[in-house]
């Protein structure tokens, strides 16, 4: 019983209560005792509806009696039987009994006792300031024997109750409820007035601060007298007289009540950690600043209720499931969810702290308010990224569909980016939580960001496809650039300029419209347009310096062209009529003139000097000529320029130009040289018979010989079989061709190939003869062989036909069999 923390349990009076010692005769406070008081009896939950109730008074004067009789309680009671000693050691607390509101009982040691001796009042006074710190109502016990006594035990009592007084500030009124013990025959009135004048007097006599020196008794308590008969002599009165002084505790909170005054009153939450620094300051000897000390306990309770709210919050499965919706996708009513919970949990706050400081309050709240949204701003934040991207990809699928429908760019950004950031606002509106002050603008801002960024690379893909379809036009440049160019005419580049203007102001005038639907700058669409002219010009330019690569190459197809072909395109055969030095002096005019085309660019309509100047110094040669000293006073190809064309359209320069044509002319010297060569051929195979007066002079000459060859028929008859072998070796092969030849060179082909050749007219006489003998007639007679069955059988056999290796055909022999059969 004496050990601190003990627990006393009683049955009746009422009920079962329990009492527990939570300061020990030591001093130390046991808080873990007024925790398990304050759980155990569900003190926790009453916010300021409750009351504290004390009571002083000498040792063995009946407190502990006087308190379960009127609240029910179980504290020890001294048993007379055993003698008079200290029952009640430090301080103990219980429960009152069937009494609203909840009332905790304080029962504190008895003063004036003998066991700590005179000289130990320190702990009296403590357990005194104590009682007037806590408690709303301070009950007194006195002797009613006593009262008017100058030194009666009941001064030092009130003396010691005014004088700890001084050290406590405290905002409220206490009730000091004087109850005198074993009343007398003296009514109460009367003793009623000599306790109050007692009274004044103590507190008059007491020192006090200077604050306080003016201060009237009652600005600190509302003094209560009441009076109960001896419990030893009358206990029935005694207890009919405390249970009308207990209908007194009933209501005591309300108006007019006991404990009427809830100044400064610390919410019942925070009770057990009021009293345990109230009792630590006291211990520490330090003056008691009770408004001071009730925001330190609000400070405390508000933040451990704060902390719990907030572990619970932490652990709310509808956050839970919340916050693991949110990773996977976008929780429809994602702001109203979360604002209720919030909202649940800062009520509770509201609720457990109303009865707290309200600076405290708010204070705590707030942060737990902030605490709470840090911890669900990873999660707003994910909602937000959510939307972000569900508005950034509507408008993708949106201007991309639009787009499809062929709807102007510029008119289908403003209508898909419209659309998205209004259901971005939409989705901001449903996410929305009322305790997060969002700035919308920020994510709005970054959204329209992202669609503008998408939109410049849509706009700049669209740009650059456009552009490459509009840069096609260099197929409409290029091939016909090149065949200009090929002609190698005096107007090719006039023809180029005309070709080049003429699809580079279509192609511009189509890209400018096609560029209105992106409504962009007037700078930027006329940089473009100017782009796209810039670009066919490269085409153009590329292409001629393609074909300058290759002049040389030209030159010679060019002239080779003009050489071999006649003005109709024919092939030309040197028959020895044509005019050799014109034709050349033309075909080097082509591949002259083809050159100078090729020699620089020429898109503006300045003059052309350039062929002039090849022609003067290259086709004319020698020594300058008239004409020559006339245009140029000096050597127009000795320079690395031409005139009035700049360097960066100089394709092919003069010294270039003169290097070209001279590898030009070594390389078609050989093609004019044959040509010369056939022609002459030609000439001379026209003339392989002899002349004329020749012939008619042998004719004279050979009379004789004639007519002597008339007389003999055997000479006539091999003269005969000698025309015909001569005629079918005529047949068989092109004299006139080997004429042209020469003579001597015909002579040596026809010899060499003569013996074989009467071979195979002899071997084609034998195998006819042999046919005919294995006829399937024998009966049939063949025919005689005369002269003319020869004839008719000679020119039937095969032809050998005889190619001269020099010419175009081939130099082998070949055998025709046109020889019929016998059938």
């Amino acid at each position: 019983m004496d050990a601190p923390g003990g627990v006393v349990g009683v049955g009746g009076r009422g009920g079962e209560c329990h009492a527990a010692q939570v300061v020990g005769a030591d001093g130390e406070m046991d808080a873990a005792a007024m925790e398990r008081f304050a759980a155990a009896e569900g003190l926790r939950g009453r916010g300021l509806s409750y009351a504290v109730v004390s009571i002083l008074g000498p040792q063995g004067s009946g407190k502990s009696t006087l308190l379960n009789h009127l609240f029910g309680t179980s504290f020890r009671e001294m048993d007379a039987l055993k003698g008079r000693h200290q029952t009640t050691k430090g301080i103990w607390i219980a429960k009152a009994v069937g009494i609203e509101p909840f009332t905790v009982v304080l029962d504190l040691e008895g003063m004036d006792g003998r066991e700590r001796g005179q000289d130990d009042t320190a702990f009296e006074k403590q357990s005194a300031l104590f009682a007037l710190a806590v408690s709303d109502i301070v009950m007194i016990n006195l002797w009613c024997h006593d009262i008017g006594r100058e030194h009666a035990a009941n001064r030092p009592l009130l003396r010691t109750v005014f004088q700890v007084l001084m050290r406590l500030f405290s905002p409220r009124k206490t009730t000091l409820l004087l109850v005198i013990r074993d009343k007398t025959k003296t009514p109460l009135e009367y003793l009623t007035q000599a306790l109050k004048e007692d009274i004044q007097k103590i507190w008059d006599s007491v020192q006090k601060p200077e604050a306080y020196k003016e201060a009237a008794l009652s600005d600190f308590f509302n003094v209560e007298v009441t009076a109960l008969s001896s419990y030893e002599e009358k206990e029935e009165l005694f207890k009919e007289q405390v249970g009308q002084l207990r209908q007194r505790f009933y209501h005591s909170t309300a108006l007019g009540g006991l404990a009427a005054d809830r100044r400064g009153v610390v919410p019942a939450s925070g009770f057990c950690l009021s009293a345990l620094q109230i009792w630590k300051v006291i211990r520490e000897n330090k003056d008691l600043n009770l408004p001071a000390h009730k925001v330190m306990v609000a400070t405390v309770r508000c933040e451990e209720i704060a902390n719990e709210k907030l572990k619970n919050f932490l652990s709310d499965k509808g956050w839970l499931e919340l916050d693991a919706a949110v990773k996977s996708g976008l929780p429809p009513s994602f702001g109203t969810k979360l604002s209720a919970i919030l909202d649940s949990y800062l009520s509770e706050y509201d609720m457990e702290t109303m009865y707290f400081d309200e600076g405290v309050r708010a204070a705590k709240r707030q942060q737990l308010q902030s605490s709470m949204l840090d911890h669900t701003y990873p999660a707003i934040e994910r909602v937000m990224e959510h939307l972000h991207l569900v508005a950034l990809n509507k408008f993708k699928s949106d201007l991309e569909q639009s787009l499809r429908n062929t709807e102007g760019f510029a008119e289908s950004v403003r209508q898909c980016s419209q659309a998205s950031v209004e259901e971005f606002d939409a989705g901001i509106r449903d996410t929305a939580v009322k305790h997060v002050q969002w700035d919308a603008s920020k994510a709005r801002n970054k959204l329209q960001e992202h669609i503008q960024a998408h939109v410049e690379s849509i706009r700049n893909a669209k740009l650059a496809e456009l552009k490459a379809n509009y840069e096609k036009l260099s197929d409409a440049i290029a091939g016909p650039v090149q065949s200009i160019l090929e002609t190698g005419e005096r107007d090719s580049w006039a023809c180029i300029r005309r070709l080049y203007r003429r699809e580079t102001e279509n192609a511009a005038l189509a890209f400018s419209a096609s560029l209105s639907e992106f409504e962009l700058d007037q700078t930027i669409c006329s940089k473009m347009v100017s782009d796209l002219r810039e670009h066919a010009r490269s085409v153009v330019e590329m292409k001629a310096r393609e074909e300058a690569g290759n002049v040389l190459m030209r030159m010679k197809e060019r002239f080779f062209t003009v050489l071999s072909h006649d003005r109709d395109l024919m092939p030309r055969t040197w028959m020895g009529d044509e005019d050799i030095r014109s034709i050349t002096r033309e075909a080097r005019l082509g591949a002259l003139r083809l050159m100078s085309v090729m020699a620089a660019i020429r898109l503006d309509d300045k003059p052309n000097k350039i062929e002039r100047a090849l022609t003067t110094a290259l086709l004319d040669g020698g020594p300058l000529s008239h004409k020559r000293s006339i245009e140029f006073a000096s050597d127009p190809l000795a320079s690395s320029t031409w005139e009035e064309v700049s360097p960066k359209d100089t394709l092919i320069t003069p010294v270039q130009c003169k290097s070209i044509w001279r590898q030009f002319k070594a390389e078609t010297e050989y093609s004019v040289a044959q040509a010369m060569s056939m022609q002459e051929a030609h000439r001379r195979s026209k003339s392989w018979l002899p002349p004329a007066w020749t012939i008619l002079l042998l004719a004279i000459l050979g009379y004789n010989e004639f007519m002597f060859l008339l007389r003999n028929p055997l000479y006539l008859l091999g003269l005969f079989v000698a025309f015909v072998l001569s005629y079918a070796i005529w047949l068989q092969y092109d004299i006139t061709a080997y004429f042209r030849h020469g003579t001597l060179s015909t002579t040596l082909t026809i010899l060499s190939r003569l013996l074989p050749t009467i071979m195979d007219i002899v071997m084609q006489i034998i195998n006819m003869s042999h046919r005919h003998k294995h006829s399937p007639h024998p009966s049939r007679r063949p025919q005689p062989i005369h002269a003319q069955s020869f004839m008719n059988q000679t020119w039937g056999q095969p032809q050998v036909q005889y190619k001269f290796p020099d010419s175009p055909s081939s130099s082998s022999s070949s055998v025709d069999s046109n020889s019929g059969d016998d059938s």
